[in-house]
């Protein structure tokens, strides 16, 4: 096997690895409150939306620390030990208690940083400038695969259900245990790329591959992540890129998010498998995402009542401005997903290129700044008004769009003045 069939591989057991632990996953949140719900008369006394808080503050901070995490035990084995507590995390629902689901809660905020950081690192040492655009939208097209498979599974299996049985739960989690478990024994298909640099050469990138056993030499490699991080996290590239990363953030938190369970999938490997034939770089890619968005936002002003998002679970009395359609409601959906494959590949695509040798501190950065932003807008969900809360959408939305366009522009000049083709990224 060729070394570029061999990076194209890990990549497609990377994308194919998340799609199995996030069908899990995320199916797992989509139904946990259900599930919670029909616990109330037993002796668990838990909460979804506390795990999630509890999970978004953990997973904040310890994106800090996740890339000398990192540099100390290598990107494939930190994904796999992430994997096996999102799969604790799961397996507390086939019986669950108060305790374990909080102490899991805790954990998984810790995994996700690790392995999100880790991923990053991974997908930036597969490719090069050439090929960063296609091999990010194949991931995300993999990745946002796991949302139609979990909830088509969820649809079917507890269609018309308005009680879960014991049976039924215990049934359901123990397939999505089995589900993560399986994607997390996928990373070791991963395989590692050889160091093609010259003696003496320094790349942060293989530093963190490194196959180095000594104590010192891995404190060395955490404390040099960790204090790139705290670096990169005051570039100017970064600060302007934060703008975005907070868009995307708090557009996974927000009440629309309801609508992402359809065709989230599609945009990212159009998007990725386009890249490279795309002569004016990835602005016009972030540019239909904001357009797109903006177009779902306004629909749904029209199409949900103004108080849909603080709404108690028995409905609202209160009117949209037209009648209520299903179609218009999926249609949103669409639009929305298509939006996001834009952003997030295109985040993904400029990180890898922008930071080749600090992947795993740009990442992680990137991942705190997201997580933060879908806190903040997880809180303040529960108390604005939808107008209010679509208007701040559009707010950070275009900013964010705008600074993306200015972090593009000034790598296009970059890339440009190293005689290299503006095209291939």
């Amino acid at each position: 096997m060729s070394p570029e069939s061999k990076k194209l591989f890990n990549i497609i057991i990377l994308g194919v690895s998340f799609m199995f632990i996030f069908t899990a996953f995320q199916t797992c949140g989509n139904i946990a409150q259900t599930v919670i719900t029909n616990l109330n008369n037993t002796d668990f006394h838990g909460s979804g939306y506390t795990s999630m808080s509890v999970i978004y503050g953990v997973f904040s901070a310890s994106n800090l620390l996740s890339p000398s995490v990192v540099a100390i035990v290598g990107p494939q084995l930190s994904m796999v030990v992430s994997g096996i507590f999102y799969s604790l995390y799961i397996a507390v629902f086939i019986q669950p208690t108060t305790w374990a689901f909080y102490t899991a809660s805790v954990f998984i905020g810790i995994a996700a940083a690790v392995l999100w950081t880790a991923q990053g690192n991974c997908l930036t040492v597969n490719s090069d400038e050439n090929t960063i655009g296609r091999n990010s939208g194949v991931f995300w097209a993999l990745l946002q695969s796991s949302l139609f498979f979990g909830n088509l599974y969820i649809y079917f299996a507890w269609q018309g259900k308005t009680h879960i049985s014991e049976s039924d739960r215990r049934t359901v989690f123990i397939a999505l245990t089995v589900i993560s478990l399986v994607g997390t024994v996928l990373f070791f298909l991963i395989r590692k790329q050889e160091d093609t640099k010259a003696p003496g050469e320094e790349d942060s990138a293989n530093e963190i591959l490194g196959d180095s056993s000594s104590a010192q030499n891995k404190m060395t490699r955490a404390v040099s992540a960790f204090k790139k991080s705290i670096k990169l996290s005051f570039t100017k590239e970064i600060l302007l890129l934060s703008v975005t990363t907070a868009y995307t953030g708090m557009k996974q938190a927000e009440c629309i998010i309801i609508y992402l369970i359809f065709s989230t999938r599609t945009g990212g490997g159009i998007f990725g498998l386009l890249s490279k034939n795309n002569r004016f770089g990835r602005n016009p890619v972030v540019m239909l995402g904001i357009v797109v968005h903006f177009i779902a936002f306004y629909l749904i002003f029209f199409n949900m009542p103004n108080d849909a998002p603080i709404a108690p679970m028995e409905g609202t009395d209160d009117v949209a401005y037209m009648i209520p359609s299903k179609e218009v409601a999926i249609f949103c959906s669409f639009l929305l997903g298509l939006g996001d494959s834009c952003f997030n590949t295109q985040l993904l695509s400029i990180l890898g290129f922008l930071y080749s040798e600090d992947s795993a501190p740009a990442f992680a950065i990137f991942k705190f700044v997201q997580s933060i932003c879908a806190a903040v807008a997880y809180f303040y969900s529960n108390y604005f008004l939808l107008q209010w809360q679509l208007l701040i959408m559009v707010v950070v939305g275009f900013f964010g769009t705008i600074t993306f366009f200015t972090v593009e522009w000034e790598a296009a000049a970059a890339l440009a003045a190293r005689g290299s083709d503006y095209s291939s990224i």
